[in-house]
């Protein structure tokens, strides 16, 4: 099983993709999980349906096969004046297209968060559900607020919370869960 990451932060050092490196130091044996590349999302243009039915840009071909080719994604989006950073939403906008085909529809998706508030980026993940949902994709798992991230890192970025690492294992085993084929009844 593979699961993506994504993380809605284009920052270098930023808290939430290394929330995504301490879900793949978190994962259960067996499952792989990919960091999406965060420059990958910068490189794409806004979203134009007039491009639609043209030869897209490179950068969006490349978005939707990873996205697409993965067994579930998880997300962890900051929190960009009380939502979802733009750049995210541009790369959801991307995946949501062509409708019924596109890379993110019946897609497994998780979504966890952080951010330096007192919060954990808990408006930005209802909404990145909220979206996900209407792109297309299958939400399942609650989210996992990390509030005070700059206090839950050390200065390399590994994690300093053993309660946190293991509420992310339990995401990322709960999305894996989900994500896997049903056994047939013989």
């Amino acid at each position: 099983m593979r699961i993506l990451a994504v993380s809605g932060s284009l920052r270098e050092g930023s808290f939430n993709t290394n929330l995504l490196r301490a879900a793949i130091e978190a994962a259960p044996v067996g499952l792989e999980v990919d960091l999406y590349d965060p420059a990958a999302l910068a490189a794409l243009p806004p979203y134009d349906q007039d491009l639609e039915g043209t030869v897209l840009p490179e950068s969006v071909e490349r978005l939707r096969e990873a996205w697409g080719s993965a067994d579930a994604i998880l997300f962890s989006t900051p929190e960009y004046n009380g939502s979802v950073p733009g750049g995210l939403k541009n790369a959801i906008d991307w995946a949501s297209r062509p409708k019924f085909e596109a890379a993110l529809t019946n897609q497994t998706v998780a979504v966890i968060g952080a951010s330096t508030g007192q919060f954990g980026a808990v408006w930005a993940q209802a909404d990145l559900r909220k979206i996900l949902g209407i792109a297309g994709a299958r939400v399942v798992g609650d989210e996992l607020p990390v509030a005070r991230a700059d206090r839950r890192f050390d200065r390399h970025g590994r994690l300093l919370d053993a309660e946190l690492f293991e509420r992310l294992r339990l995401v990322v085993s709960t999305l894996a869960a989900a994500a896997a084929p049903a056994e047939v009844a013989a």
